[in-house]
């Protein structure tokens, strides 16, 4: 039996990290948060000091060793899941991610990774890209104030000050560089179940989705 894939995509704040967890621990598999790793080169970029708009100051890659302990990220052996959520890293991970470079190197782990295990995979070319023949394609959006609103509450559980008004019009931002950038674009794949998260609590979309799976 091949490895179990799914693949869930979907703009930043739409809930599709938490629900991929949460959806992989239902379904005792691994989960691959590949936003995070785009972010763990962000952060090595951004410790290097190195420009951020050279890709190809991002060589080092190859060289980079990064996983997943107890659903933390773990680079180069110091566990950076603070670091990888900063504003600092946010401000920044779109442009590292927009590289040919960055996403190639990237990509080419992740498939390596569901080659060799059942995964839930979340990201934004997960269906379109990295797993186009994934079984299991979702994509999760919902209205740029819902997914404000969210992250809007999480940063303040965080002790983070933040306007909210500013947070929405990044949301925005950043929908429209991904969706516009010229390598591996956040769309929906064509045979893709949409789902507005905006509907649902996780826990609800949580078993929606196991729900689909399990009846194939």
């Amino acid at each position: 039996m091949p490895p179990i894939q799914i693949a869930i995509d979907g703009p930043a704040g739409a809930g599709k990290s938490t629900v991929a967890k949460a959806l992989a621990e239902r379904l005792n598999i691994m989960h691959l948060d590949t936003g995070a790793m785009y972010r763990a080169v962000t952060v090595k970029a951004l410790d290097r000091e190195i420009d951020l708009h050279d890709e190809e100051a991002f060589n080092f890659i190859d060289a980079t060793d990064f996983y997943f302990q107890d659903g933390e990220l773990i680079l180069d052996g110091a566990n950076i899941e603070t670091k990888i959520r900063s504003p600092l890293t946010s401000q920044h991970v779109s442009l590292v991610a927009s590289h040919k470079t960055v996403r190639d190197a990237l990509v080419k782990r992740q498939q390596a990774i569901a080659e060799m295990h059942d995964v839930v995979m979340d990201g934004r070319d997960i269906g379109t890209v990295v797993l186009p023949d994934a079984p299991y394609k979702f994509f999760l959006t919902a209205d740029p104030r819902t997914r404000a609103e969210r992250r809007f509450k999480d940063m303040l559980k965080a002790g983070d000050t933040v306007n909210f008004e500013e947070l929405v019009a990044a949301i925005k931002t950043r929908d429209d560089y991904d969706s516009n950038r010229m390598h591996n674009p956040l769309k929906k794949a064509s045979d893709a179940i949409e789902i507005d998260t905006k509907d649902y609590s996780i826990a609800a979309l949580v078993e929606k989705l196991y729900s689909m799976v399990k009846e194939g």
